[in-house]
């Protein structure tokens, strides 16, 4: 497909050319045309699969010479970084000088940027927080939006800025709305659904490279909370028969000495740390004082400051956690003669979903998904309202004297979030 069936103007087609682009990637074959027809668009494509300049080149395209000072895109982004990488894009695919488009940081002074906002602006790149400390102060205009643009949407979600992008949306009004991420998860949905229109599309783009790596098996559970990750661990680990010996990797000592007091073990030293935090954890120096003790079932390891350890021949590797760095996880991936048989097992949250797709972009192929056990524990929050509840409820029964049980009609309910219950099964979904 050639540039030209993107429907570009030829200003633009000719930029594209001499910055080296001689057809469109698949995500902008497949979302321009309906991002200039108004409609709706949820993206989904991993890094580098060309997202920023889909809608840079369409916000281009959608935008007409005006006097008016209000803006007509709003763009919300994760950082200053992101922000600065998208402004410049717009410049130097627009070749524009006198773009009138603004990023607005939260390390910038806000007088500046709200005197620039004055003077006229029809494109303003923020983080959501910022977009919306300024449009608190009456300083930024939503009256005129035409498009909201969400980038980067998993790590807006990941820094916890839902609310802010919420507010926004809903001050923009009836608008066209742009969602680009690298995973598609419920939370995603939870920030944009109810403004989207009924119409939306859901574009998916699935780029991995073109050679994949000879890697260990690899497959993966999806769990919504730390919590239950433990739950499954432990449910996991009840086969005794299968589950022999196992490494279970976390990112912190903090952390993999709370992994080892929420396992359930009936048995002195099944539960090591490799090099524990403190002196009363049960620990190894070593991985092979770990495999060379038969008692001991399961090695909890700490990425932080522990250099590459030898797992030639342990038979599962959990992966509890996943690195802030896809390097870390990437080197135990490797196959040879001595671990072909090795599993790795890989607990995912939908927050860290990103990396997983880095990882998989990176080895050139799929984890395999396999499905929650059917009686497995899924944790909700709402489990925590019950148990302090009735907490409650047995310490004021305890008082006596002026301490009653509440009559039946005066008495609060509680709601149970349950959660997905699904087969234990080495399929995909």
């Amino acid at each position: 497909m050639s540039l030209e069936k993107l429907k570009l103007s030829k200003r633009l087609t000719a930029t594209m050319t001499e910055l080296g682009y001689l057809a469109p990637k698949e995500i902008q074959s497949r979302c321009i045309s309906r991002i200039l027809g108004g409609q709706d668009v949820i993206a989904i494509a991993p890094e580098g699969a060309g997202k920023t300049t889909t809608y840079v080149l369409s916000t281009l395209m959608k935008l007409k010479f005006t006097t008016d000072e209000a803006p007509k895109f709003l763009i919300l982004a994760p950082n200053e970084e992101r922000i600065d990488e998208i402004v410049d894009r717009f410049h130097q695919l627009s070749k524009n000088k006198s773009l009138r488009i603004i990023g607005l940081r939260a390390s910038g002074s806000m007088e500046e940027e709200i005197d620039a906002l004055v003077d006229g602006k029809d494109i303003v790149v923020a983080t959501p927080n910022r977009a919306r400390a300024i449009y608190l102060k009456l300083a930024l205009n939503l009256n005129r939006i035409q498009t909201l643009i969400i980038d980067d949407a998993e790590e807006i979600i990941k820094q916890g800025m839902q609310n802010p992008v919420r507010e926004l949306a809903e001050s923009c009004g009836k608008v066209q709305h742009l969602v680009f991420s690298t995973v598609e998860h419920q939370k995603l949905y939870d920030m944009i659904d109810v403004h989207l229109n009924e119409n939306y599309a859901l574009i998916e783009v699935d780029e991995l490279e073109n050679e994949s790596v000879d890697t260990l098996d690899l497959f993966l559970y999806q769990a919504p909370n730390f919590t239950t990750k433990i739950n499954l661990l432990n449910h996991l680990l009840q086969d005794k028969e299968v589950f022999q010996k196992v490494v279970v990797f976390v990112n912190s000592k903090l952390t993999a000495q709370k992994l080892a007091s929420s396992l359930f073990s009936a048995e002195k030293q099944e539960i090591a740390i490799l090099n524990p935090l403190f002196y009363d954890d049960f620990g190894y120096e070593t991985v092979q004082d770990f495999t060379d003790n038969k008692r001991s079932r399961v090695l909890i390891i700490a990425r932080e400051n522990t250099n590459i350890v030898d797992l030639t021949y342990i038979p599962f590797i959990i992966q509890f956690e996943l690195p802030n760095e896809k390097e870390e996880f990437l080197k135990h991936l490797l196959k040879n003669d001595q671990n072909e048989e090795t599993v790795i097992l890989t607990f995912s949250t939908d927050l860290e979903l990103p990396m997983v797709r880095k990882i998989e972009q990176a080895v050139g192929k799929r984890m395999e998904i396999l499905e929650l056990p059917d009686d497995l524990l899924v944790y909700s929050p709402a489990m925590n309202k019950k148990k302090k509840a009735v907490k409650a409820e047995q310490e004021d029964s305890s008082r006596g004297g002026a301490f009653h049980q509440k009559k039946e009609s005066n008495a609060k309910t509680f709601n149970y979030g349950g959660g997905e219950k699904a087969k234990m099964k080495m399929k995909k979904k």
